[in-house]
């Protein structure tokens, strides 16, 4: 029996997750293309079946992978190039930057909010989220910003240190799948949204009032958050009510 002769209905739903090229450690001429596995187990956990999307696939492509997925999830890892945000001069802080991966990730967030596809987006896609529907970002925002919260504990604790609560916004996706109106969260990223898409409305914010959660209002999920929840499934029932609620969302 086919997949596309399975009802939806009776089966778990298919989260695509969009993947990233790293080099290999042991054997430096060898690259990998896949994801942390936090990712990958907290939507099994959760009921969905995580399928990863590579960098590479034409536009036809990743339409027909579209289709076939049931929700999309966009993890975290490097900067987006600053030109998609119309920023020319680069930071000294940058790391990471891959505009094919940031050309990937547009495209199925784009896709996602168009048609209605419930999607999650972690940490940098959090902020692709933003920037692909027409936002802009931090490059650095302990260098460009006043803030009073150290946002990037990146090597400097385990992923699962807590480092400071968030206030959630009332009436949202993400307020309903966290049940609690303040929550505690990691912290491992350096830049972060300045200017909200249009599209969007925000779902929570940090303790120096950075942006830590978006989504699109009126749609069926599509939700944004800075933090790492994949991180904290195991010892915060919040964060996997987090990816629950995407998945079910996925399901249905």
């Amino acid at each position: 029996m086919s997949l596309s002769s399975v009802p939806r209905e009776s089966r778990r739903p298919i989260i695509g997750c969009t993947s990233s090229r790293k080099m290999s450690d042991d054997t430096p001429s060898v690259e990998f293309k896949g994801l942390p596995s936090s990712y990958v187990e907290a939507v099994i956990a959760a009921g969905g079946i995580p399928l990863l999307i590579p960098e590479g696939l034409g536009e036809s492509d990743l339409e027909l992978v579209f289709e076939r997925i049931d929700g999309l999830l966009v993890p975290g890892g490097g900067d987006i190039d600053p030109s998609f945000y119309g920023e020319d001069l680069r930071h000294e802080s940058l790391r990471g930057i891959n505009p094919g991966l940031d050309q990937l990730e547009f495209y199925m967030v784009r896709k996602a909010v168009a048609e209605q596809k419930p999607m999650l987006a972690i940490c940098r896609g959090h902020q692709v989220f933003n920037v692909a529907l027409g936002g802009t970002l931090w490059q650095d925002v302990a260098s460009q910003t006043e803030s009073g919260t150290e946002h990037d504990l990146f090597r400097k604790f385990s992923r699962q240190h807590i480092a400071h609560d968030v206030s959630i916004t009332a009436g949202t996706n993400l307020a309903r799948c966290l049940g609690a109106p303040i929550v505690s969260v990691n912290s491992l990223h350096h830049q972060g949204v300045r200017q909200l898409a249009p599209e969007l409305t925000v779902a929570a914010v940090a303790p120096d009032g950075l942006v830590e959660g978006i989504e699109v209002p009126g749609h069926p999920f599509a939700v944004g958050v800075q933090w790492h929840p994949e991180n904290l499934v195991h010892d915060h029932p919040a964060m996997m009510s987090l990816f629950k609620g995407f998945v079910d969302a996925a399901g249905k």
